[in-house]
């Protein structure tokens, strides 16, 4: 897979998910780009292969970063979401035998110089060391709620009787001596515990870990610069921050060209300045019908437009009637980022995926958090109380766990109104982290990026 004049080779083996295959082909990019002596080869099931080829993903790739494939040995990506623990588990079983084949056929040309490997590869420190391999581990998460994980055993108990309310105000830094660990919540950790098959998992990657050559984390230090700072002291290995996981796609002449590659475009266009609400939650939607339906409602009685990418078109049948009057636009797909960097979207309502976060950050949109479990939950409380770019929705719910249509729609309002002086605030922090995040694009790529 090593092109001959390739003095390096590197093998990439990145988590099944597309929140941590797109993070890690950014960092394979920037690999290539920063060493012209070095190949790598990513390796992926061959579902994965045929979804980033239906993408176009591989000829946008430098010629020395190649896809190499394992056969289907996991569920589909597709079905992934109905059962998370067992796909937990195909993973952490499943994967380890076909990536060591590979590794031995890659190995009989020439031994790998080194592997970088998800981190929550488990098994991706060992098959590296029982070959003499060094491995560094990508982090594609915030390294806040890392300095929270690699703390997991001395986790303060969280009574079951205890409120919710009470639970939200207790934090871990309370218990840590780590201020950054302020956004992690005594009630995160409650529903956190209660993943028992993927905790138990996450226990032996933190273990393992402490054997890599370094961990990567696809964050920026002026973003979570105390969680940097903290994770430094305690792990046994070097960090580095390698920059918020934007794909570099540089362009010739004016960012504009982009503009009317697809037919949502039209419709942005039309709009004014910072008046478009973007909402998606991601690939796997994990939110009640009842809830999505509270969304929809909510939005309607606030009147404000939206742009909304709904992947399950069987739950949109509220959506197209509420976007009937041209108030809003609901689309099955979309390039996320143009979106987020098109002058007229000027707010985010999100389920908070790191990386959807931080192409919102990069963009300087504010944002409504709606987070709906693991590493959301820490990021909603870092949206909305540590970097203040934005509100944490997830703290309007009534009693029954619904933010309701009011709570929707009074809360977008507001954000949506550029002379309301708390969403003028958020607008001013955003741009802060916008300059920050693109210096950071900037320091590691050396390039144009699609927003510049």
């Amino acid at each position: 897979m090593a092109t001959a004049a390739a003095a390096r080779h590197v093998v990439a083996v990145p988590y099944p998910g597309r929140g941590h295959v797109n993070p890690m082909l950014v960092v394979c990019r920037l690999l290539a780009a920063a060493d012209a002596a070095l190949s790598v080869t990513v390796v992926v099931t061959e579902e994965w292969h045929a979804l980033l080829a239906a993408a176009g993903v591989p000829g946008t790739l430098p010629d020395r970063v190649r896809l190499a494939t394992i056969p289907n040995v996991i569920p589909s990506e597709r079905v992934r979401g109905a059962d998370f623990a067992g796909f937990v588990e195909a993973v952490h079983i499943k994967m380890v035998a076909p990536v060591e084949r590979l590794l031995d056929r890659l190995s009989l040309e020439r031994k790998p110089d080194a592997i970088v490997a998800d981190t929550f590869l488990a098994w991706g420190v060992g098959v590296g060391s029982a070959r003499g391999i060094p491995v560094c581990s990508l982090w594609t998460q915030p390294a806040t709620f890392f300095l929270a994980l690699w703390h997991l055993d001395r986790w303060p108990p969280v009574d079951g009787h205890q409120g919710e309310e009470g639970l939200s105000c207790r934090s871990l830094d309370q218990y840590l001596p780590f201020p950054a660990l302020a956004p992690v919540k005594c009630s995160d950790m409650k529903t956190l515990r209660s993943m028992v098959l993927p905790m138990k998992r996450l226990a032996q990657v933190f273990s393992n870990l402490r054997k890599a050559q370094c961990v990567l984390f696809t964050s920026f230090y002026e973003l979570e610069t105390g969680a940097i700072d903290g994770t430094s002291q305690v792990v046994p290995c070097p960090i580095y921050a390698v920059g918020p996981s934007i794909p570099y796609m540089p362009l010739e002449g004016d960012s504009g060209e982009f503009h009317h590659e697809e037919d949502y475009f039209g419709w942005l266009d039309a709009q004014p300045r910072s008046s478009v609400l973007y909402v998606s939650f991601g690939t796997h939607v994990s939110m009640p019908s009842s809830q999505l339906e509270e969304v929809a409602l909510g939005l309607h009685e606030s009147t404000v437009r939206f742009f909304w990418v709904a992947r399950d078109r069987a739950s949109t049948a509220t959506l197209e009637q509420i976007s009937a009057g041209g108030k809003g636009l609901v689309v099955p797909w979309c390039d996320q980022l143009k979106v987020l960097c098109h002058p007229s979207v000027g707010g985010f309502l999100s389920h908070c995926g790191w990386n959807s976060t931080l192409e919102a950050v990069f963009a300087g949109v504010p944002m409504l958090a709606f987070p709906v479990a693991w590493d959301q939950l820490v990021i909603g409380h870092l949206v909305a109380d540590e970097w203040k770019i934005g509100v944490d929705l997830r703290e309007r719910r009534r009693e029954d766990g619904v933010v309701g249509r009011a709570a929707i729609c009074d809360t977008v309002t507001k954000l949506m109104d550029l002379t309301d002086d708390d969403s003028l605030e958020m607008r001013r922090r955003a741009a802060e982290l916008r300059e920050a995040s693109r210096r950071a694009v900037q320091e590691v790529s050396g390039g144009q990026n699609c927003c510049s």
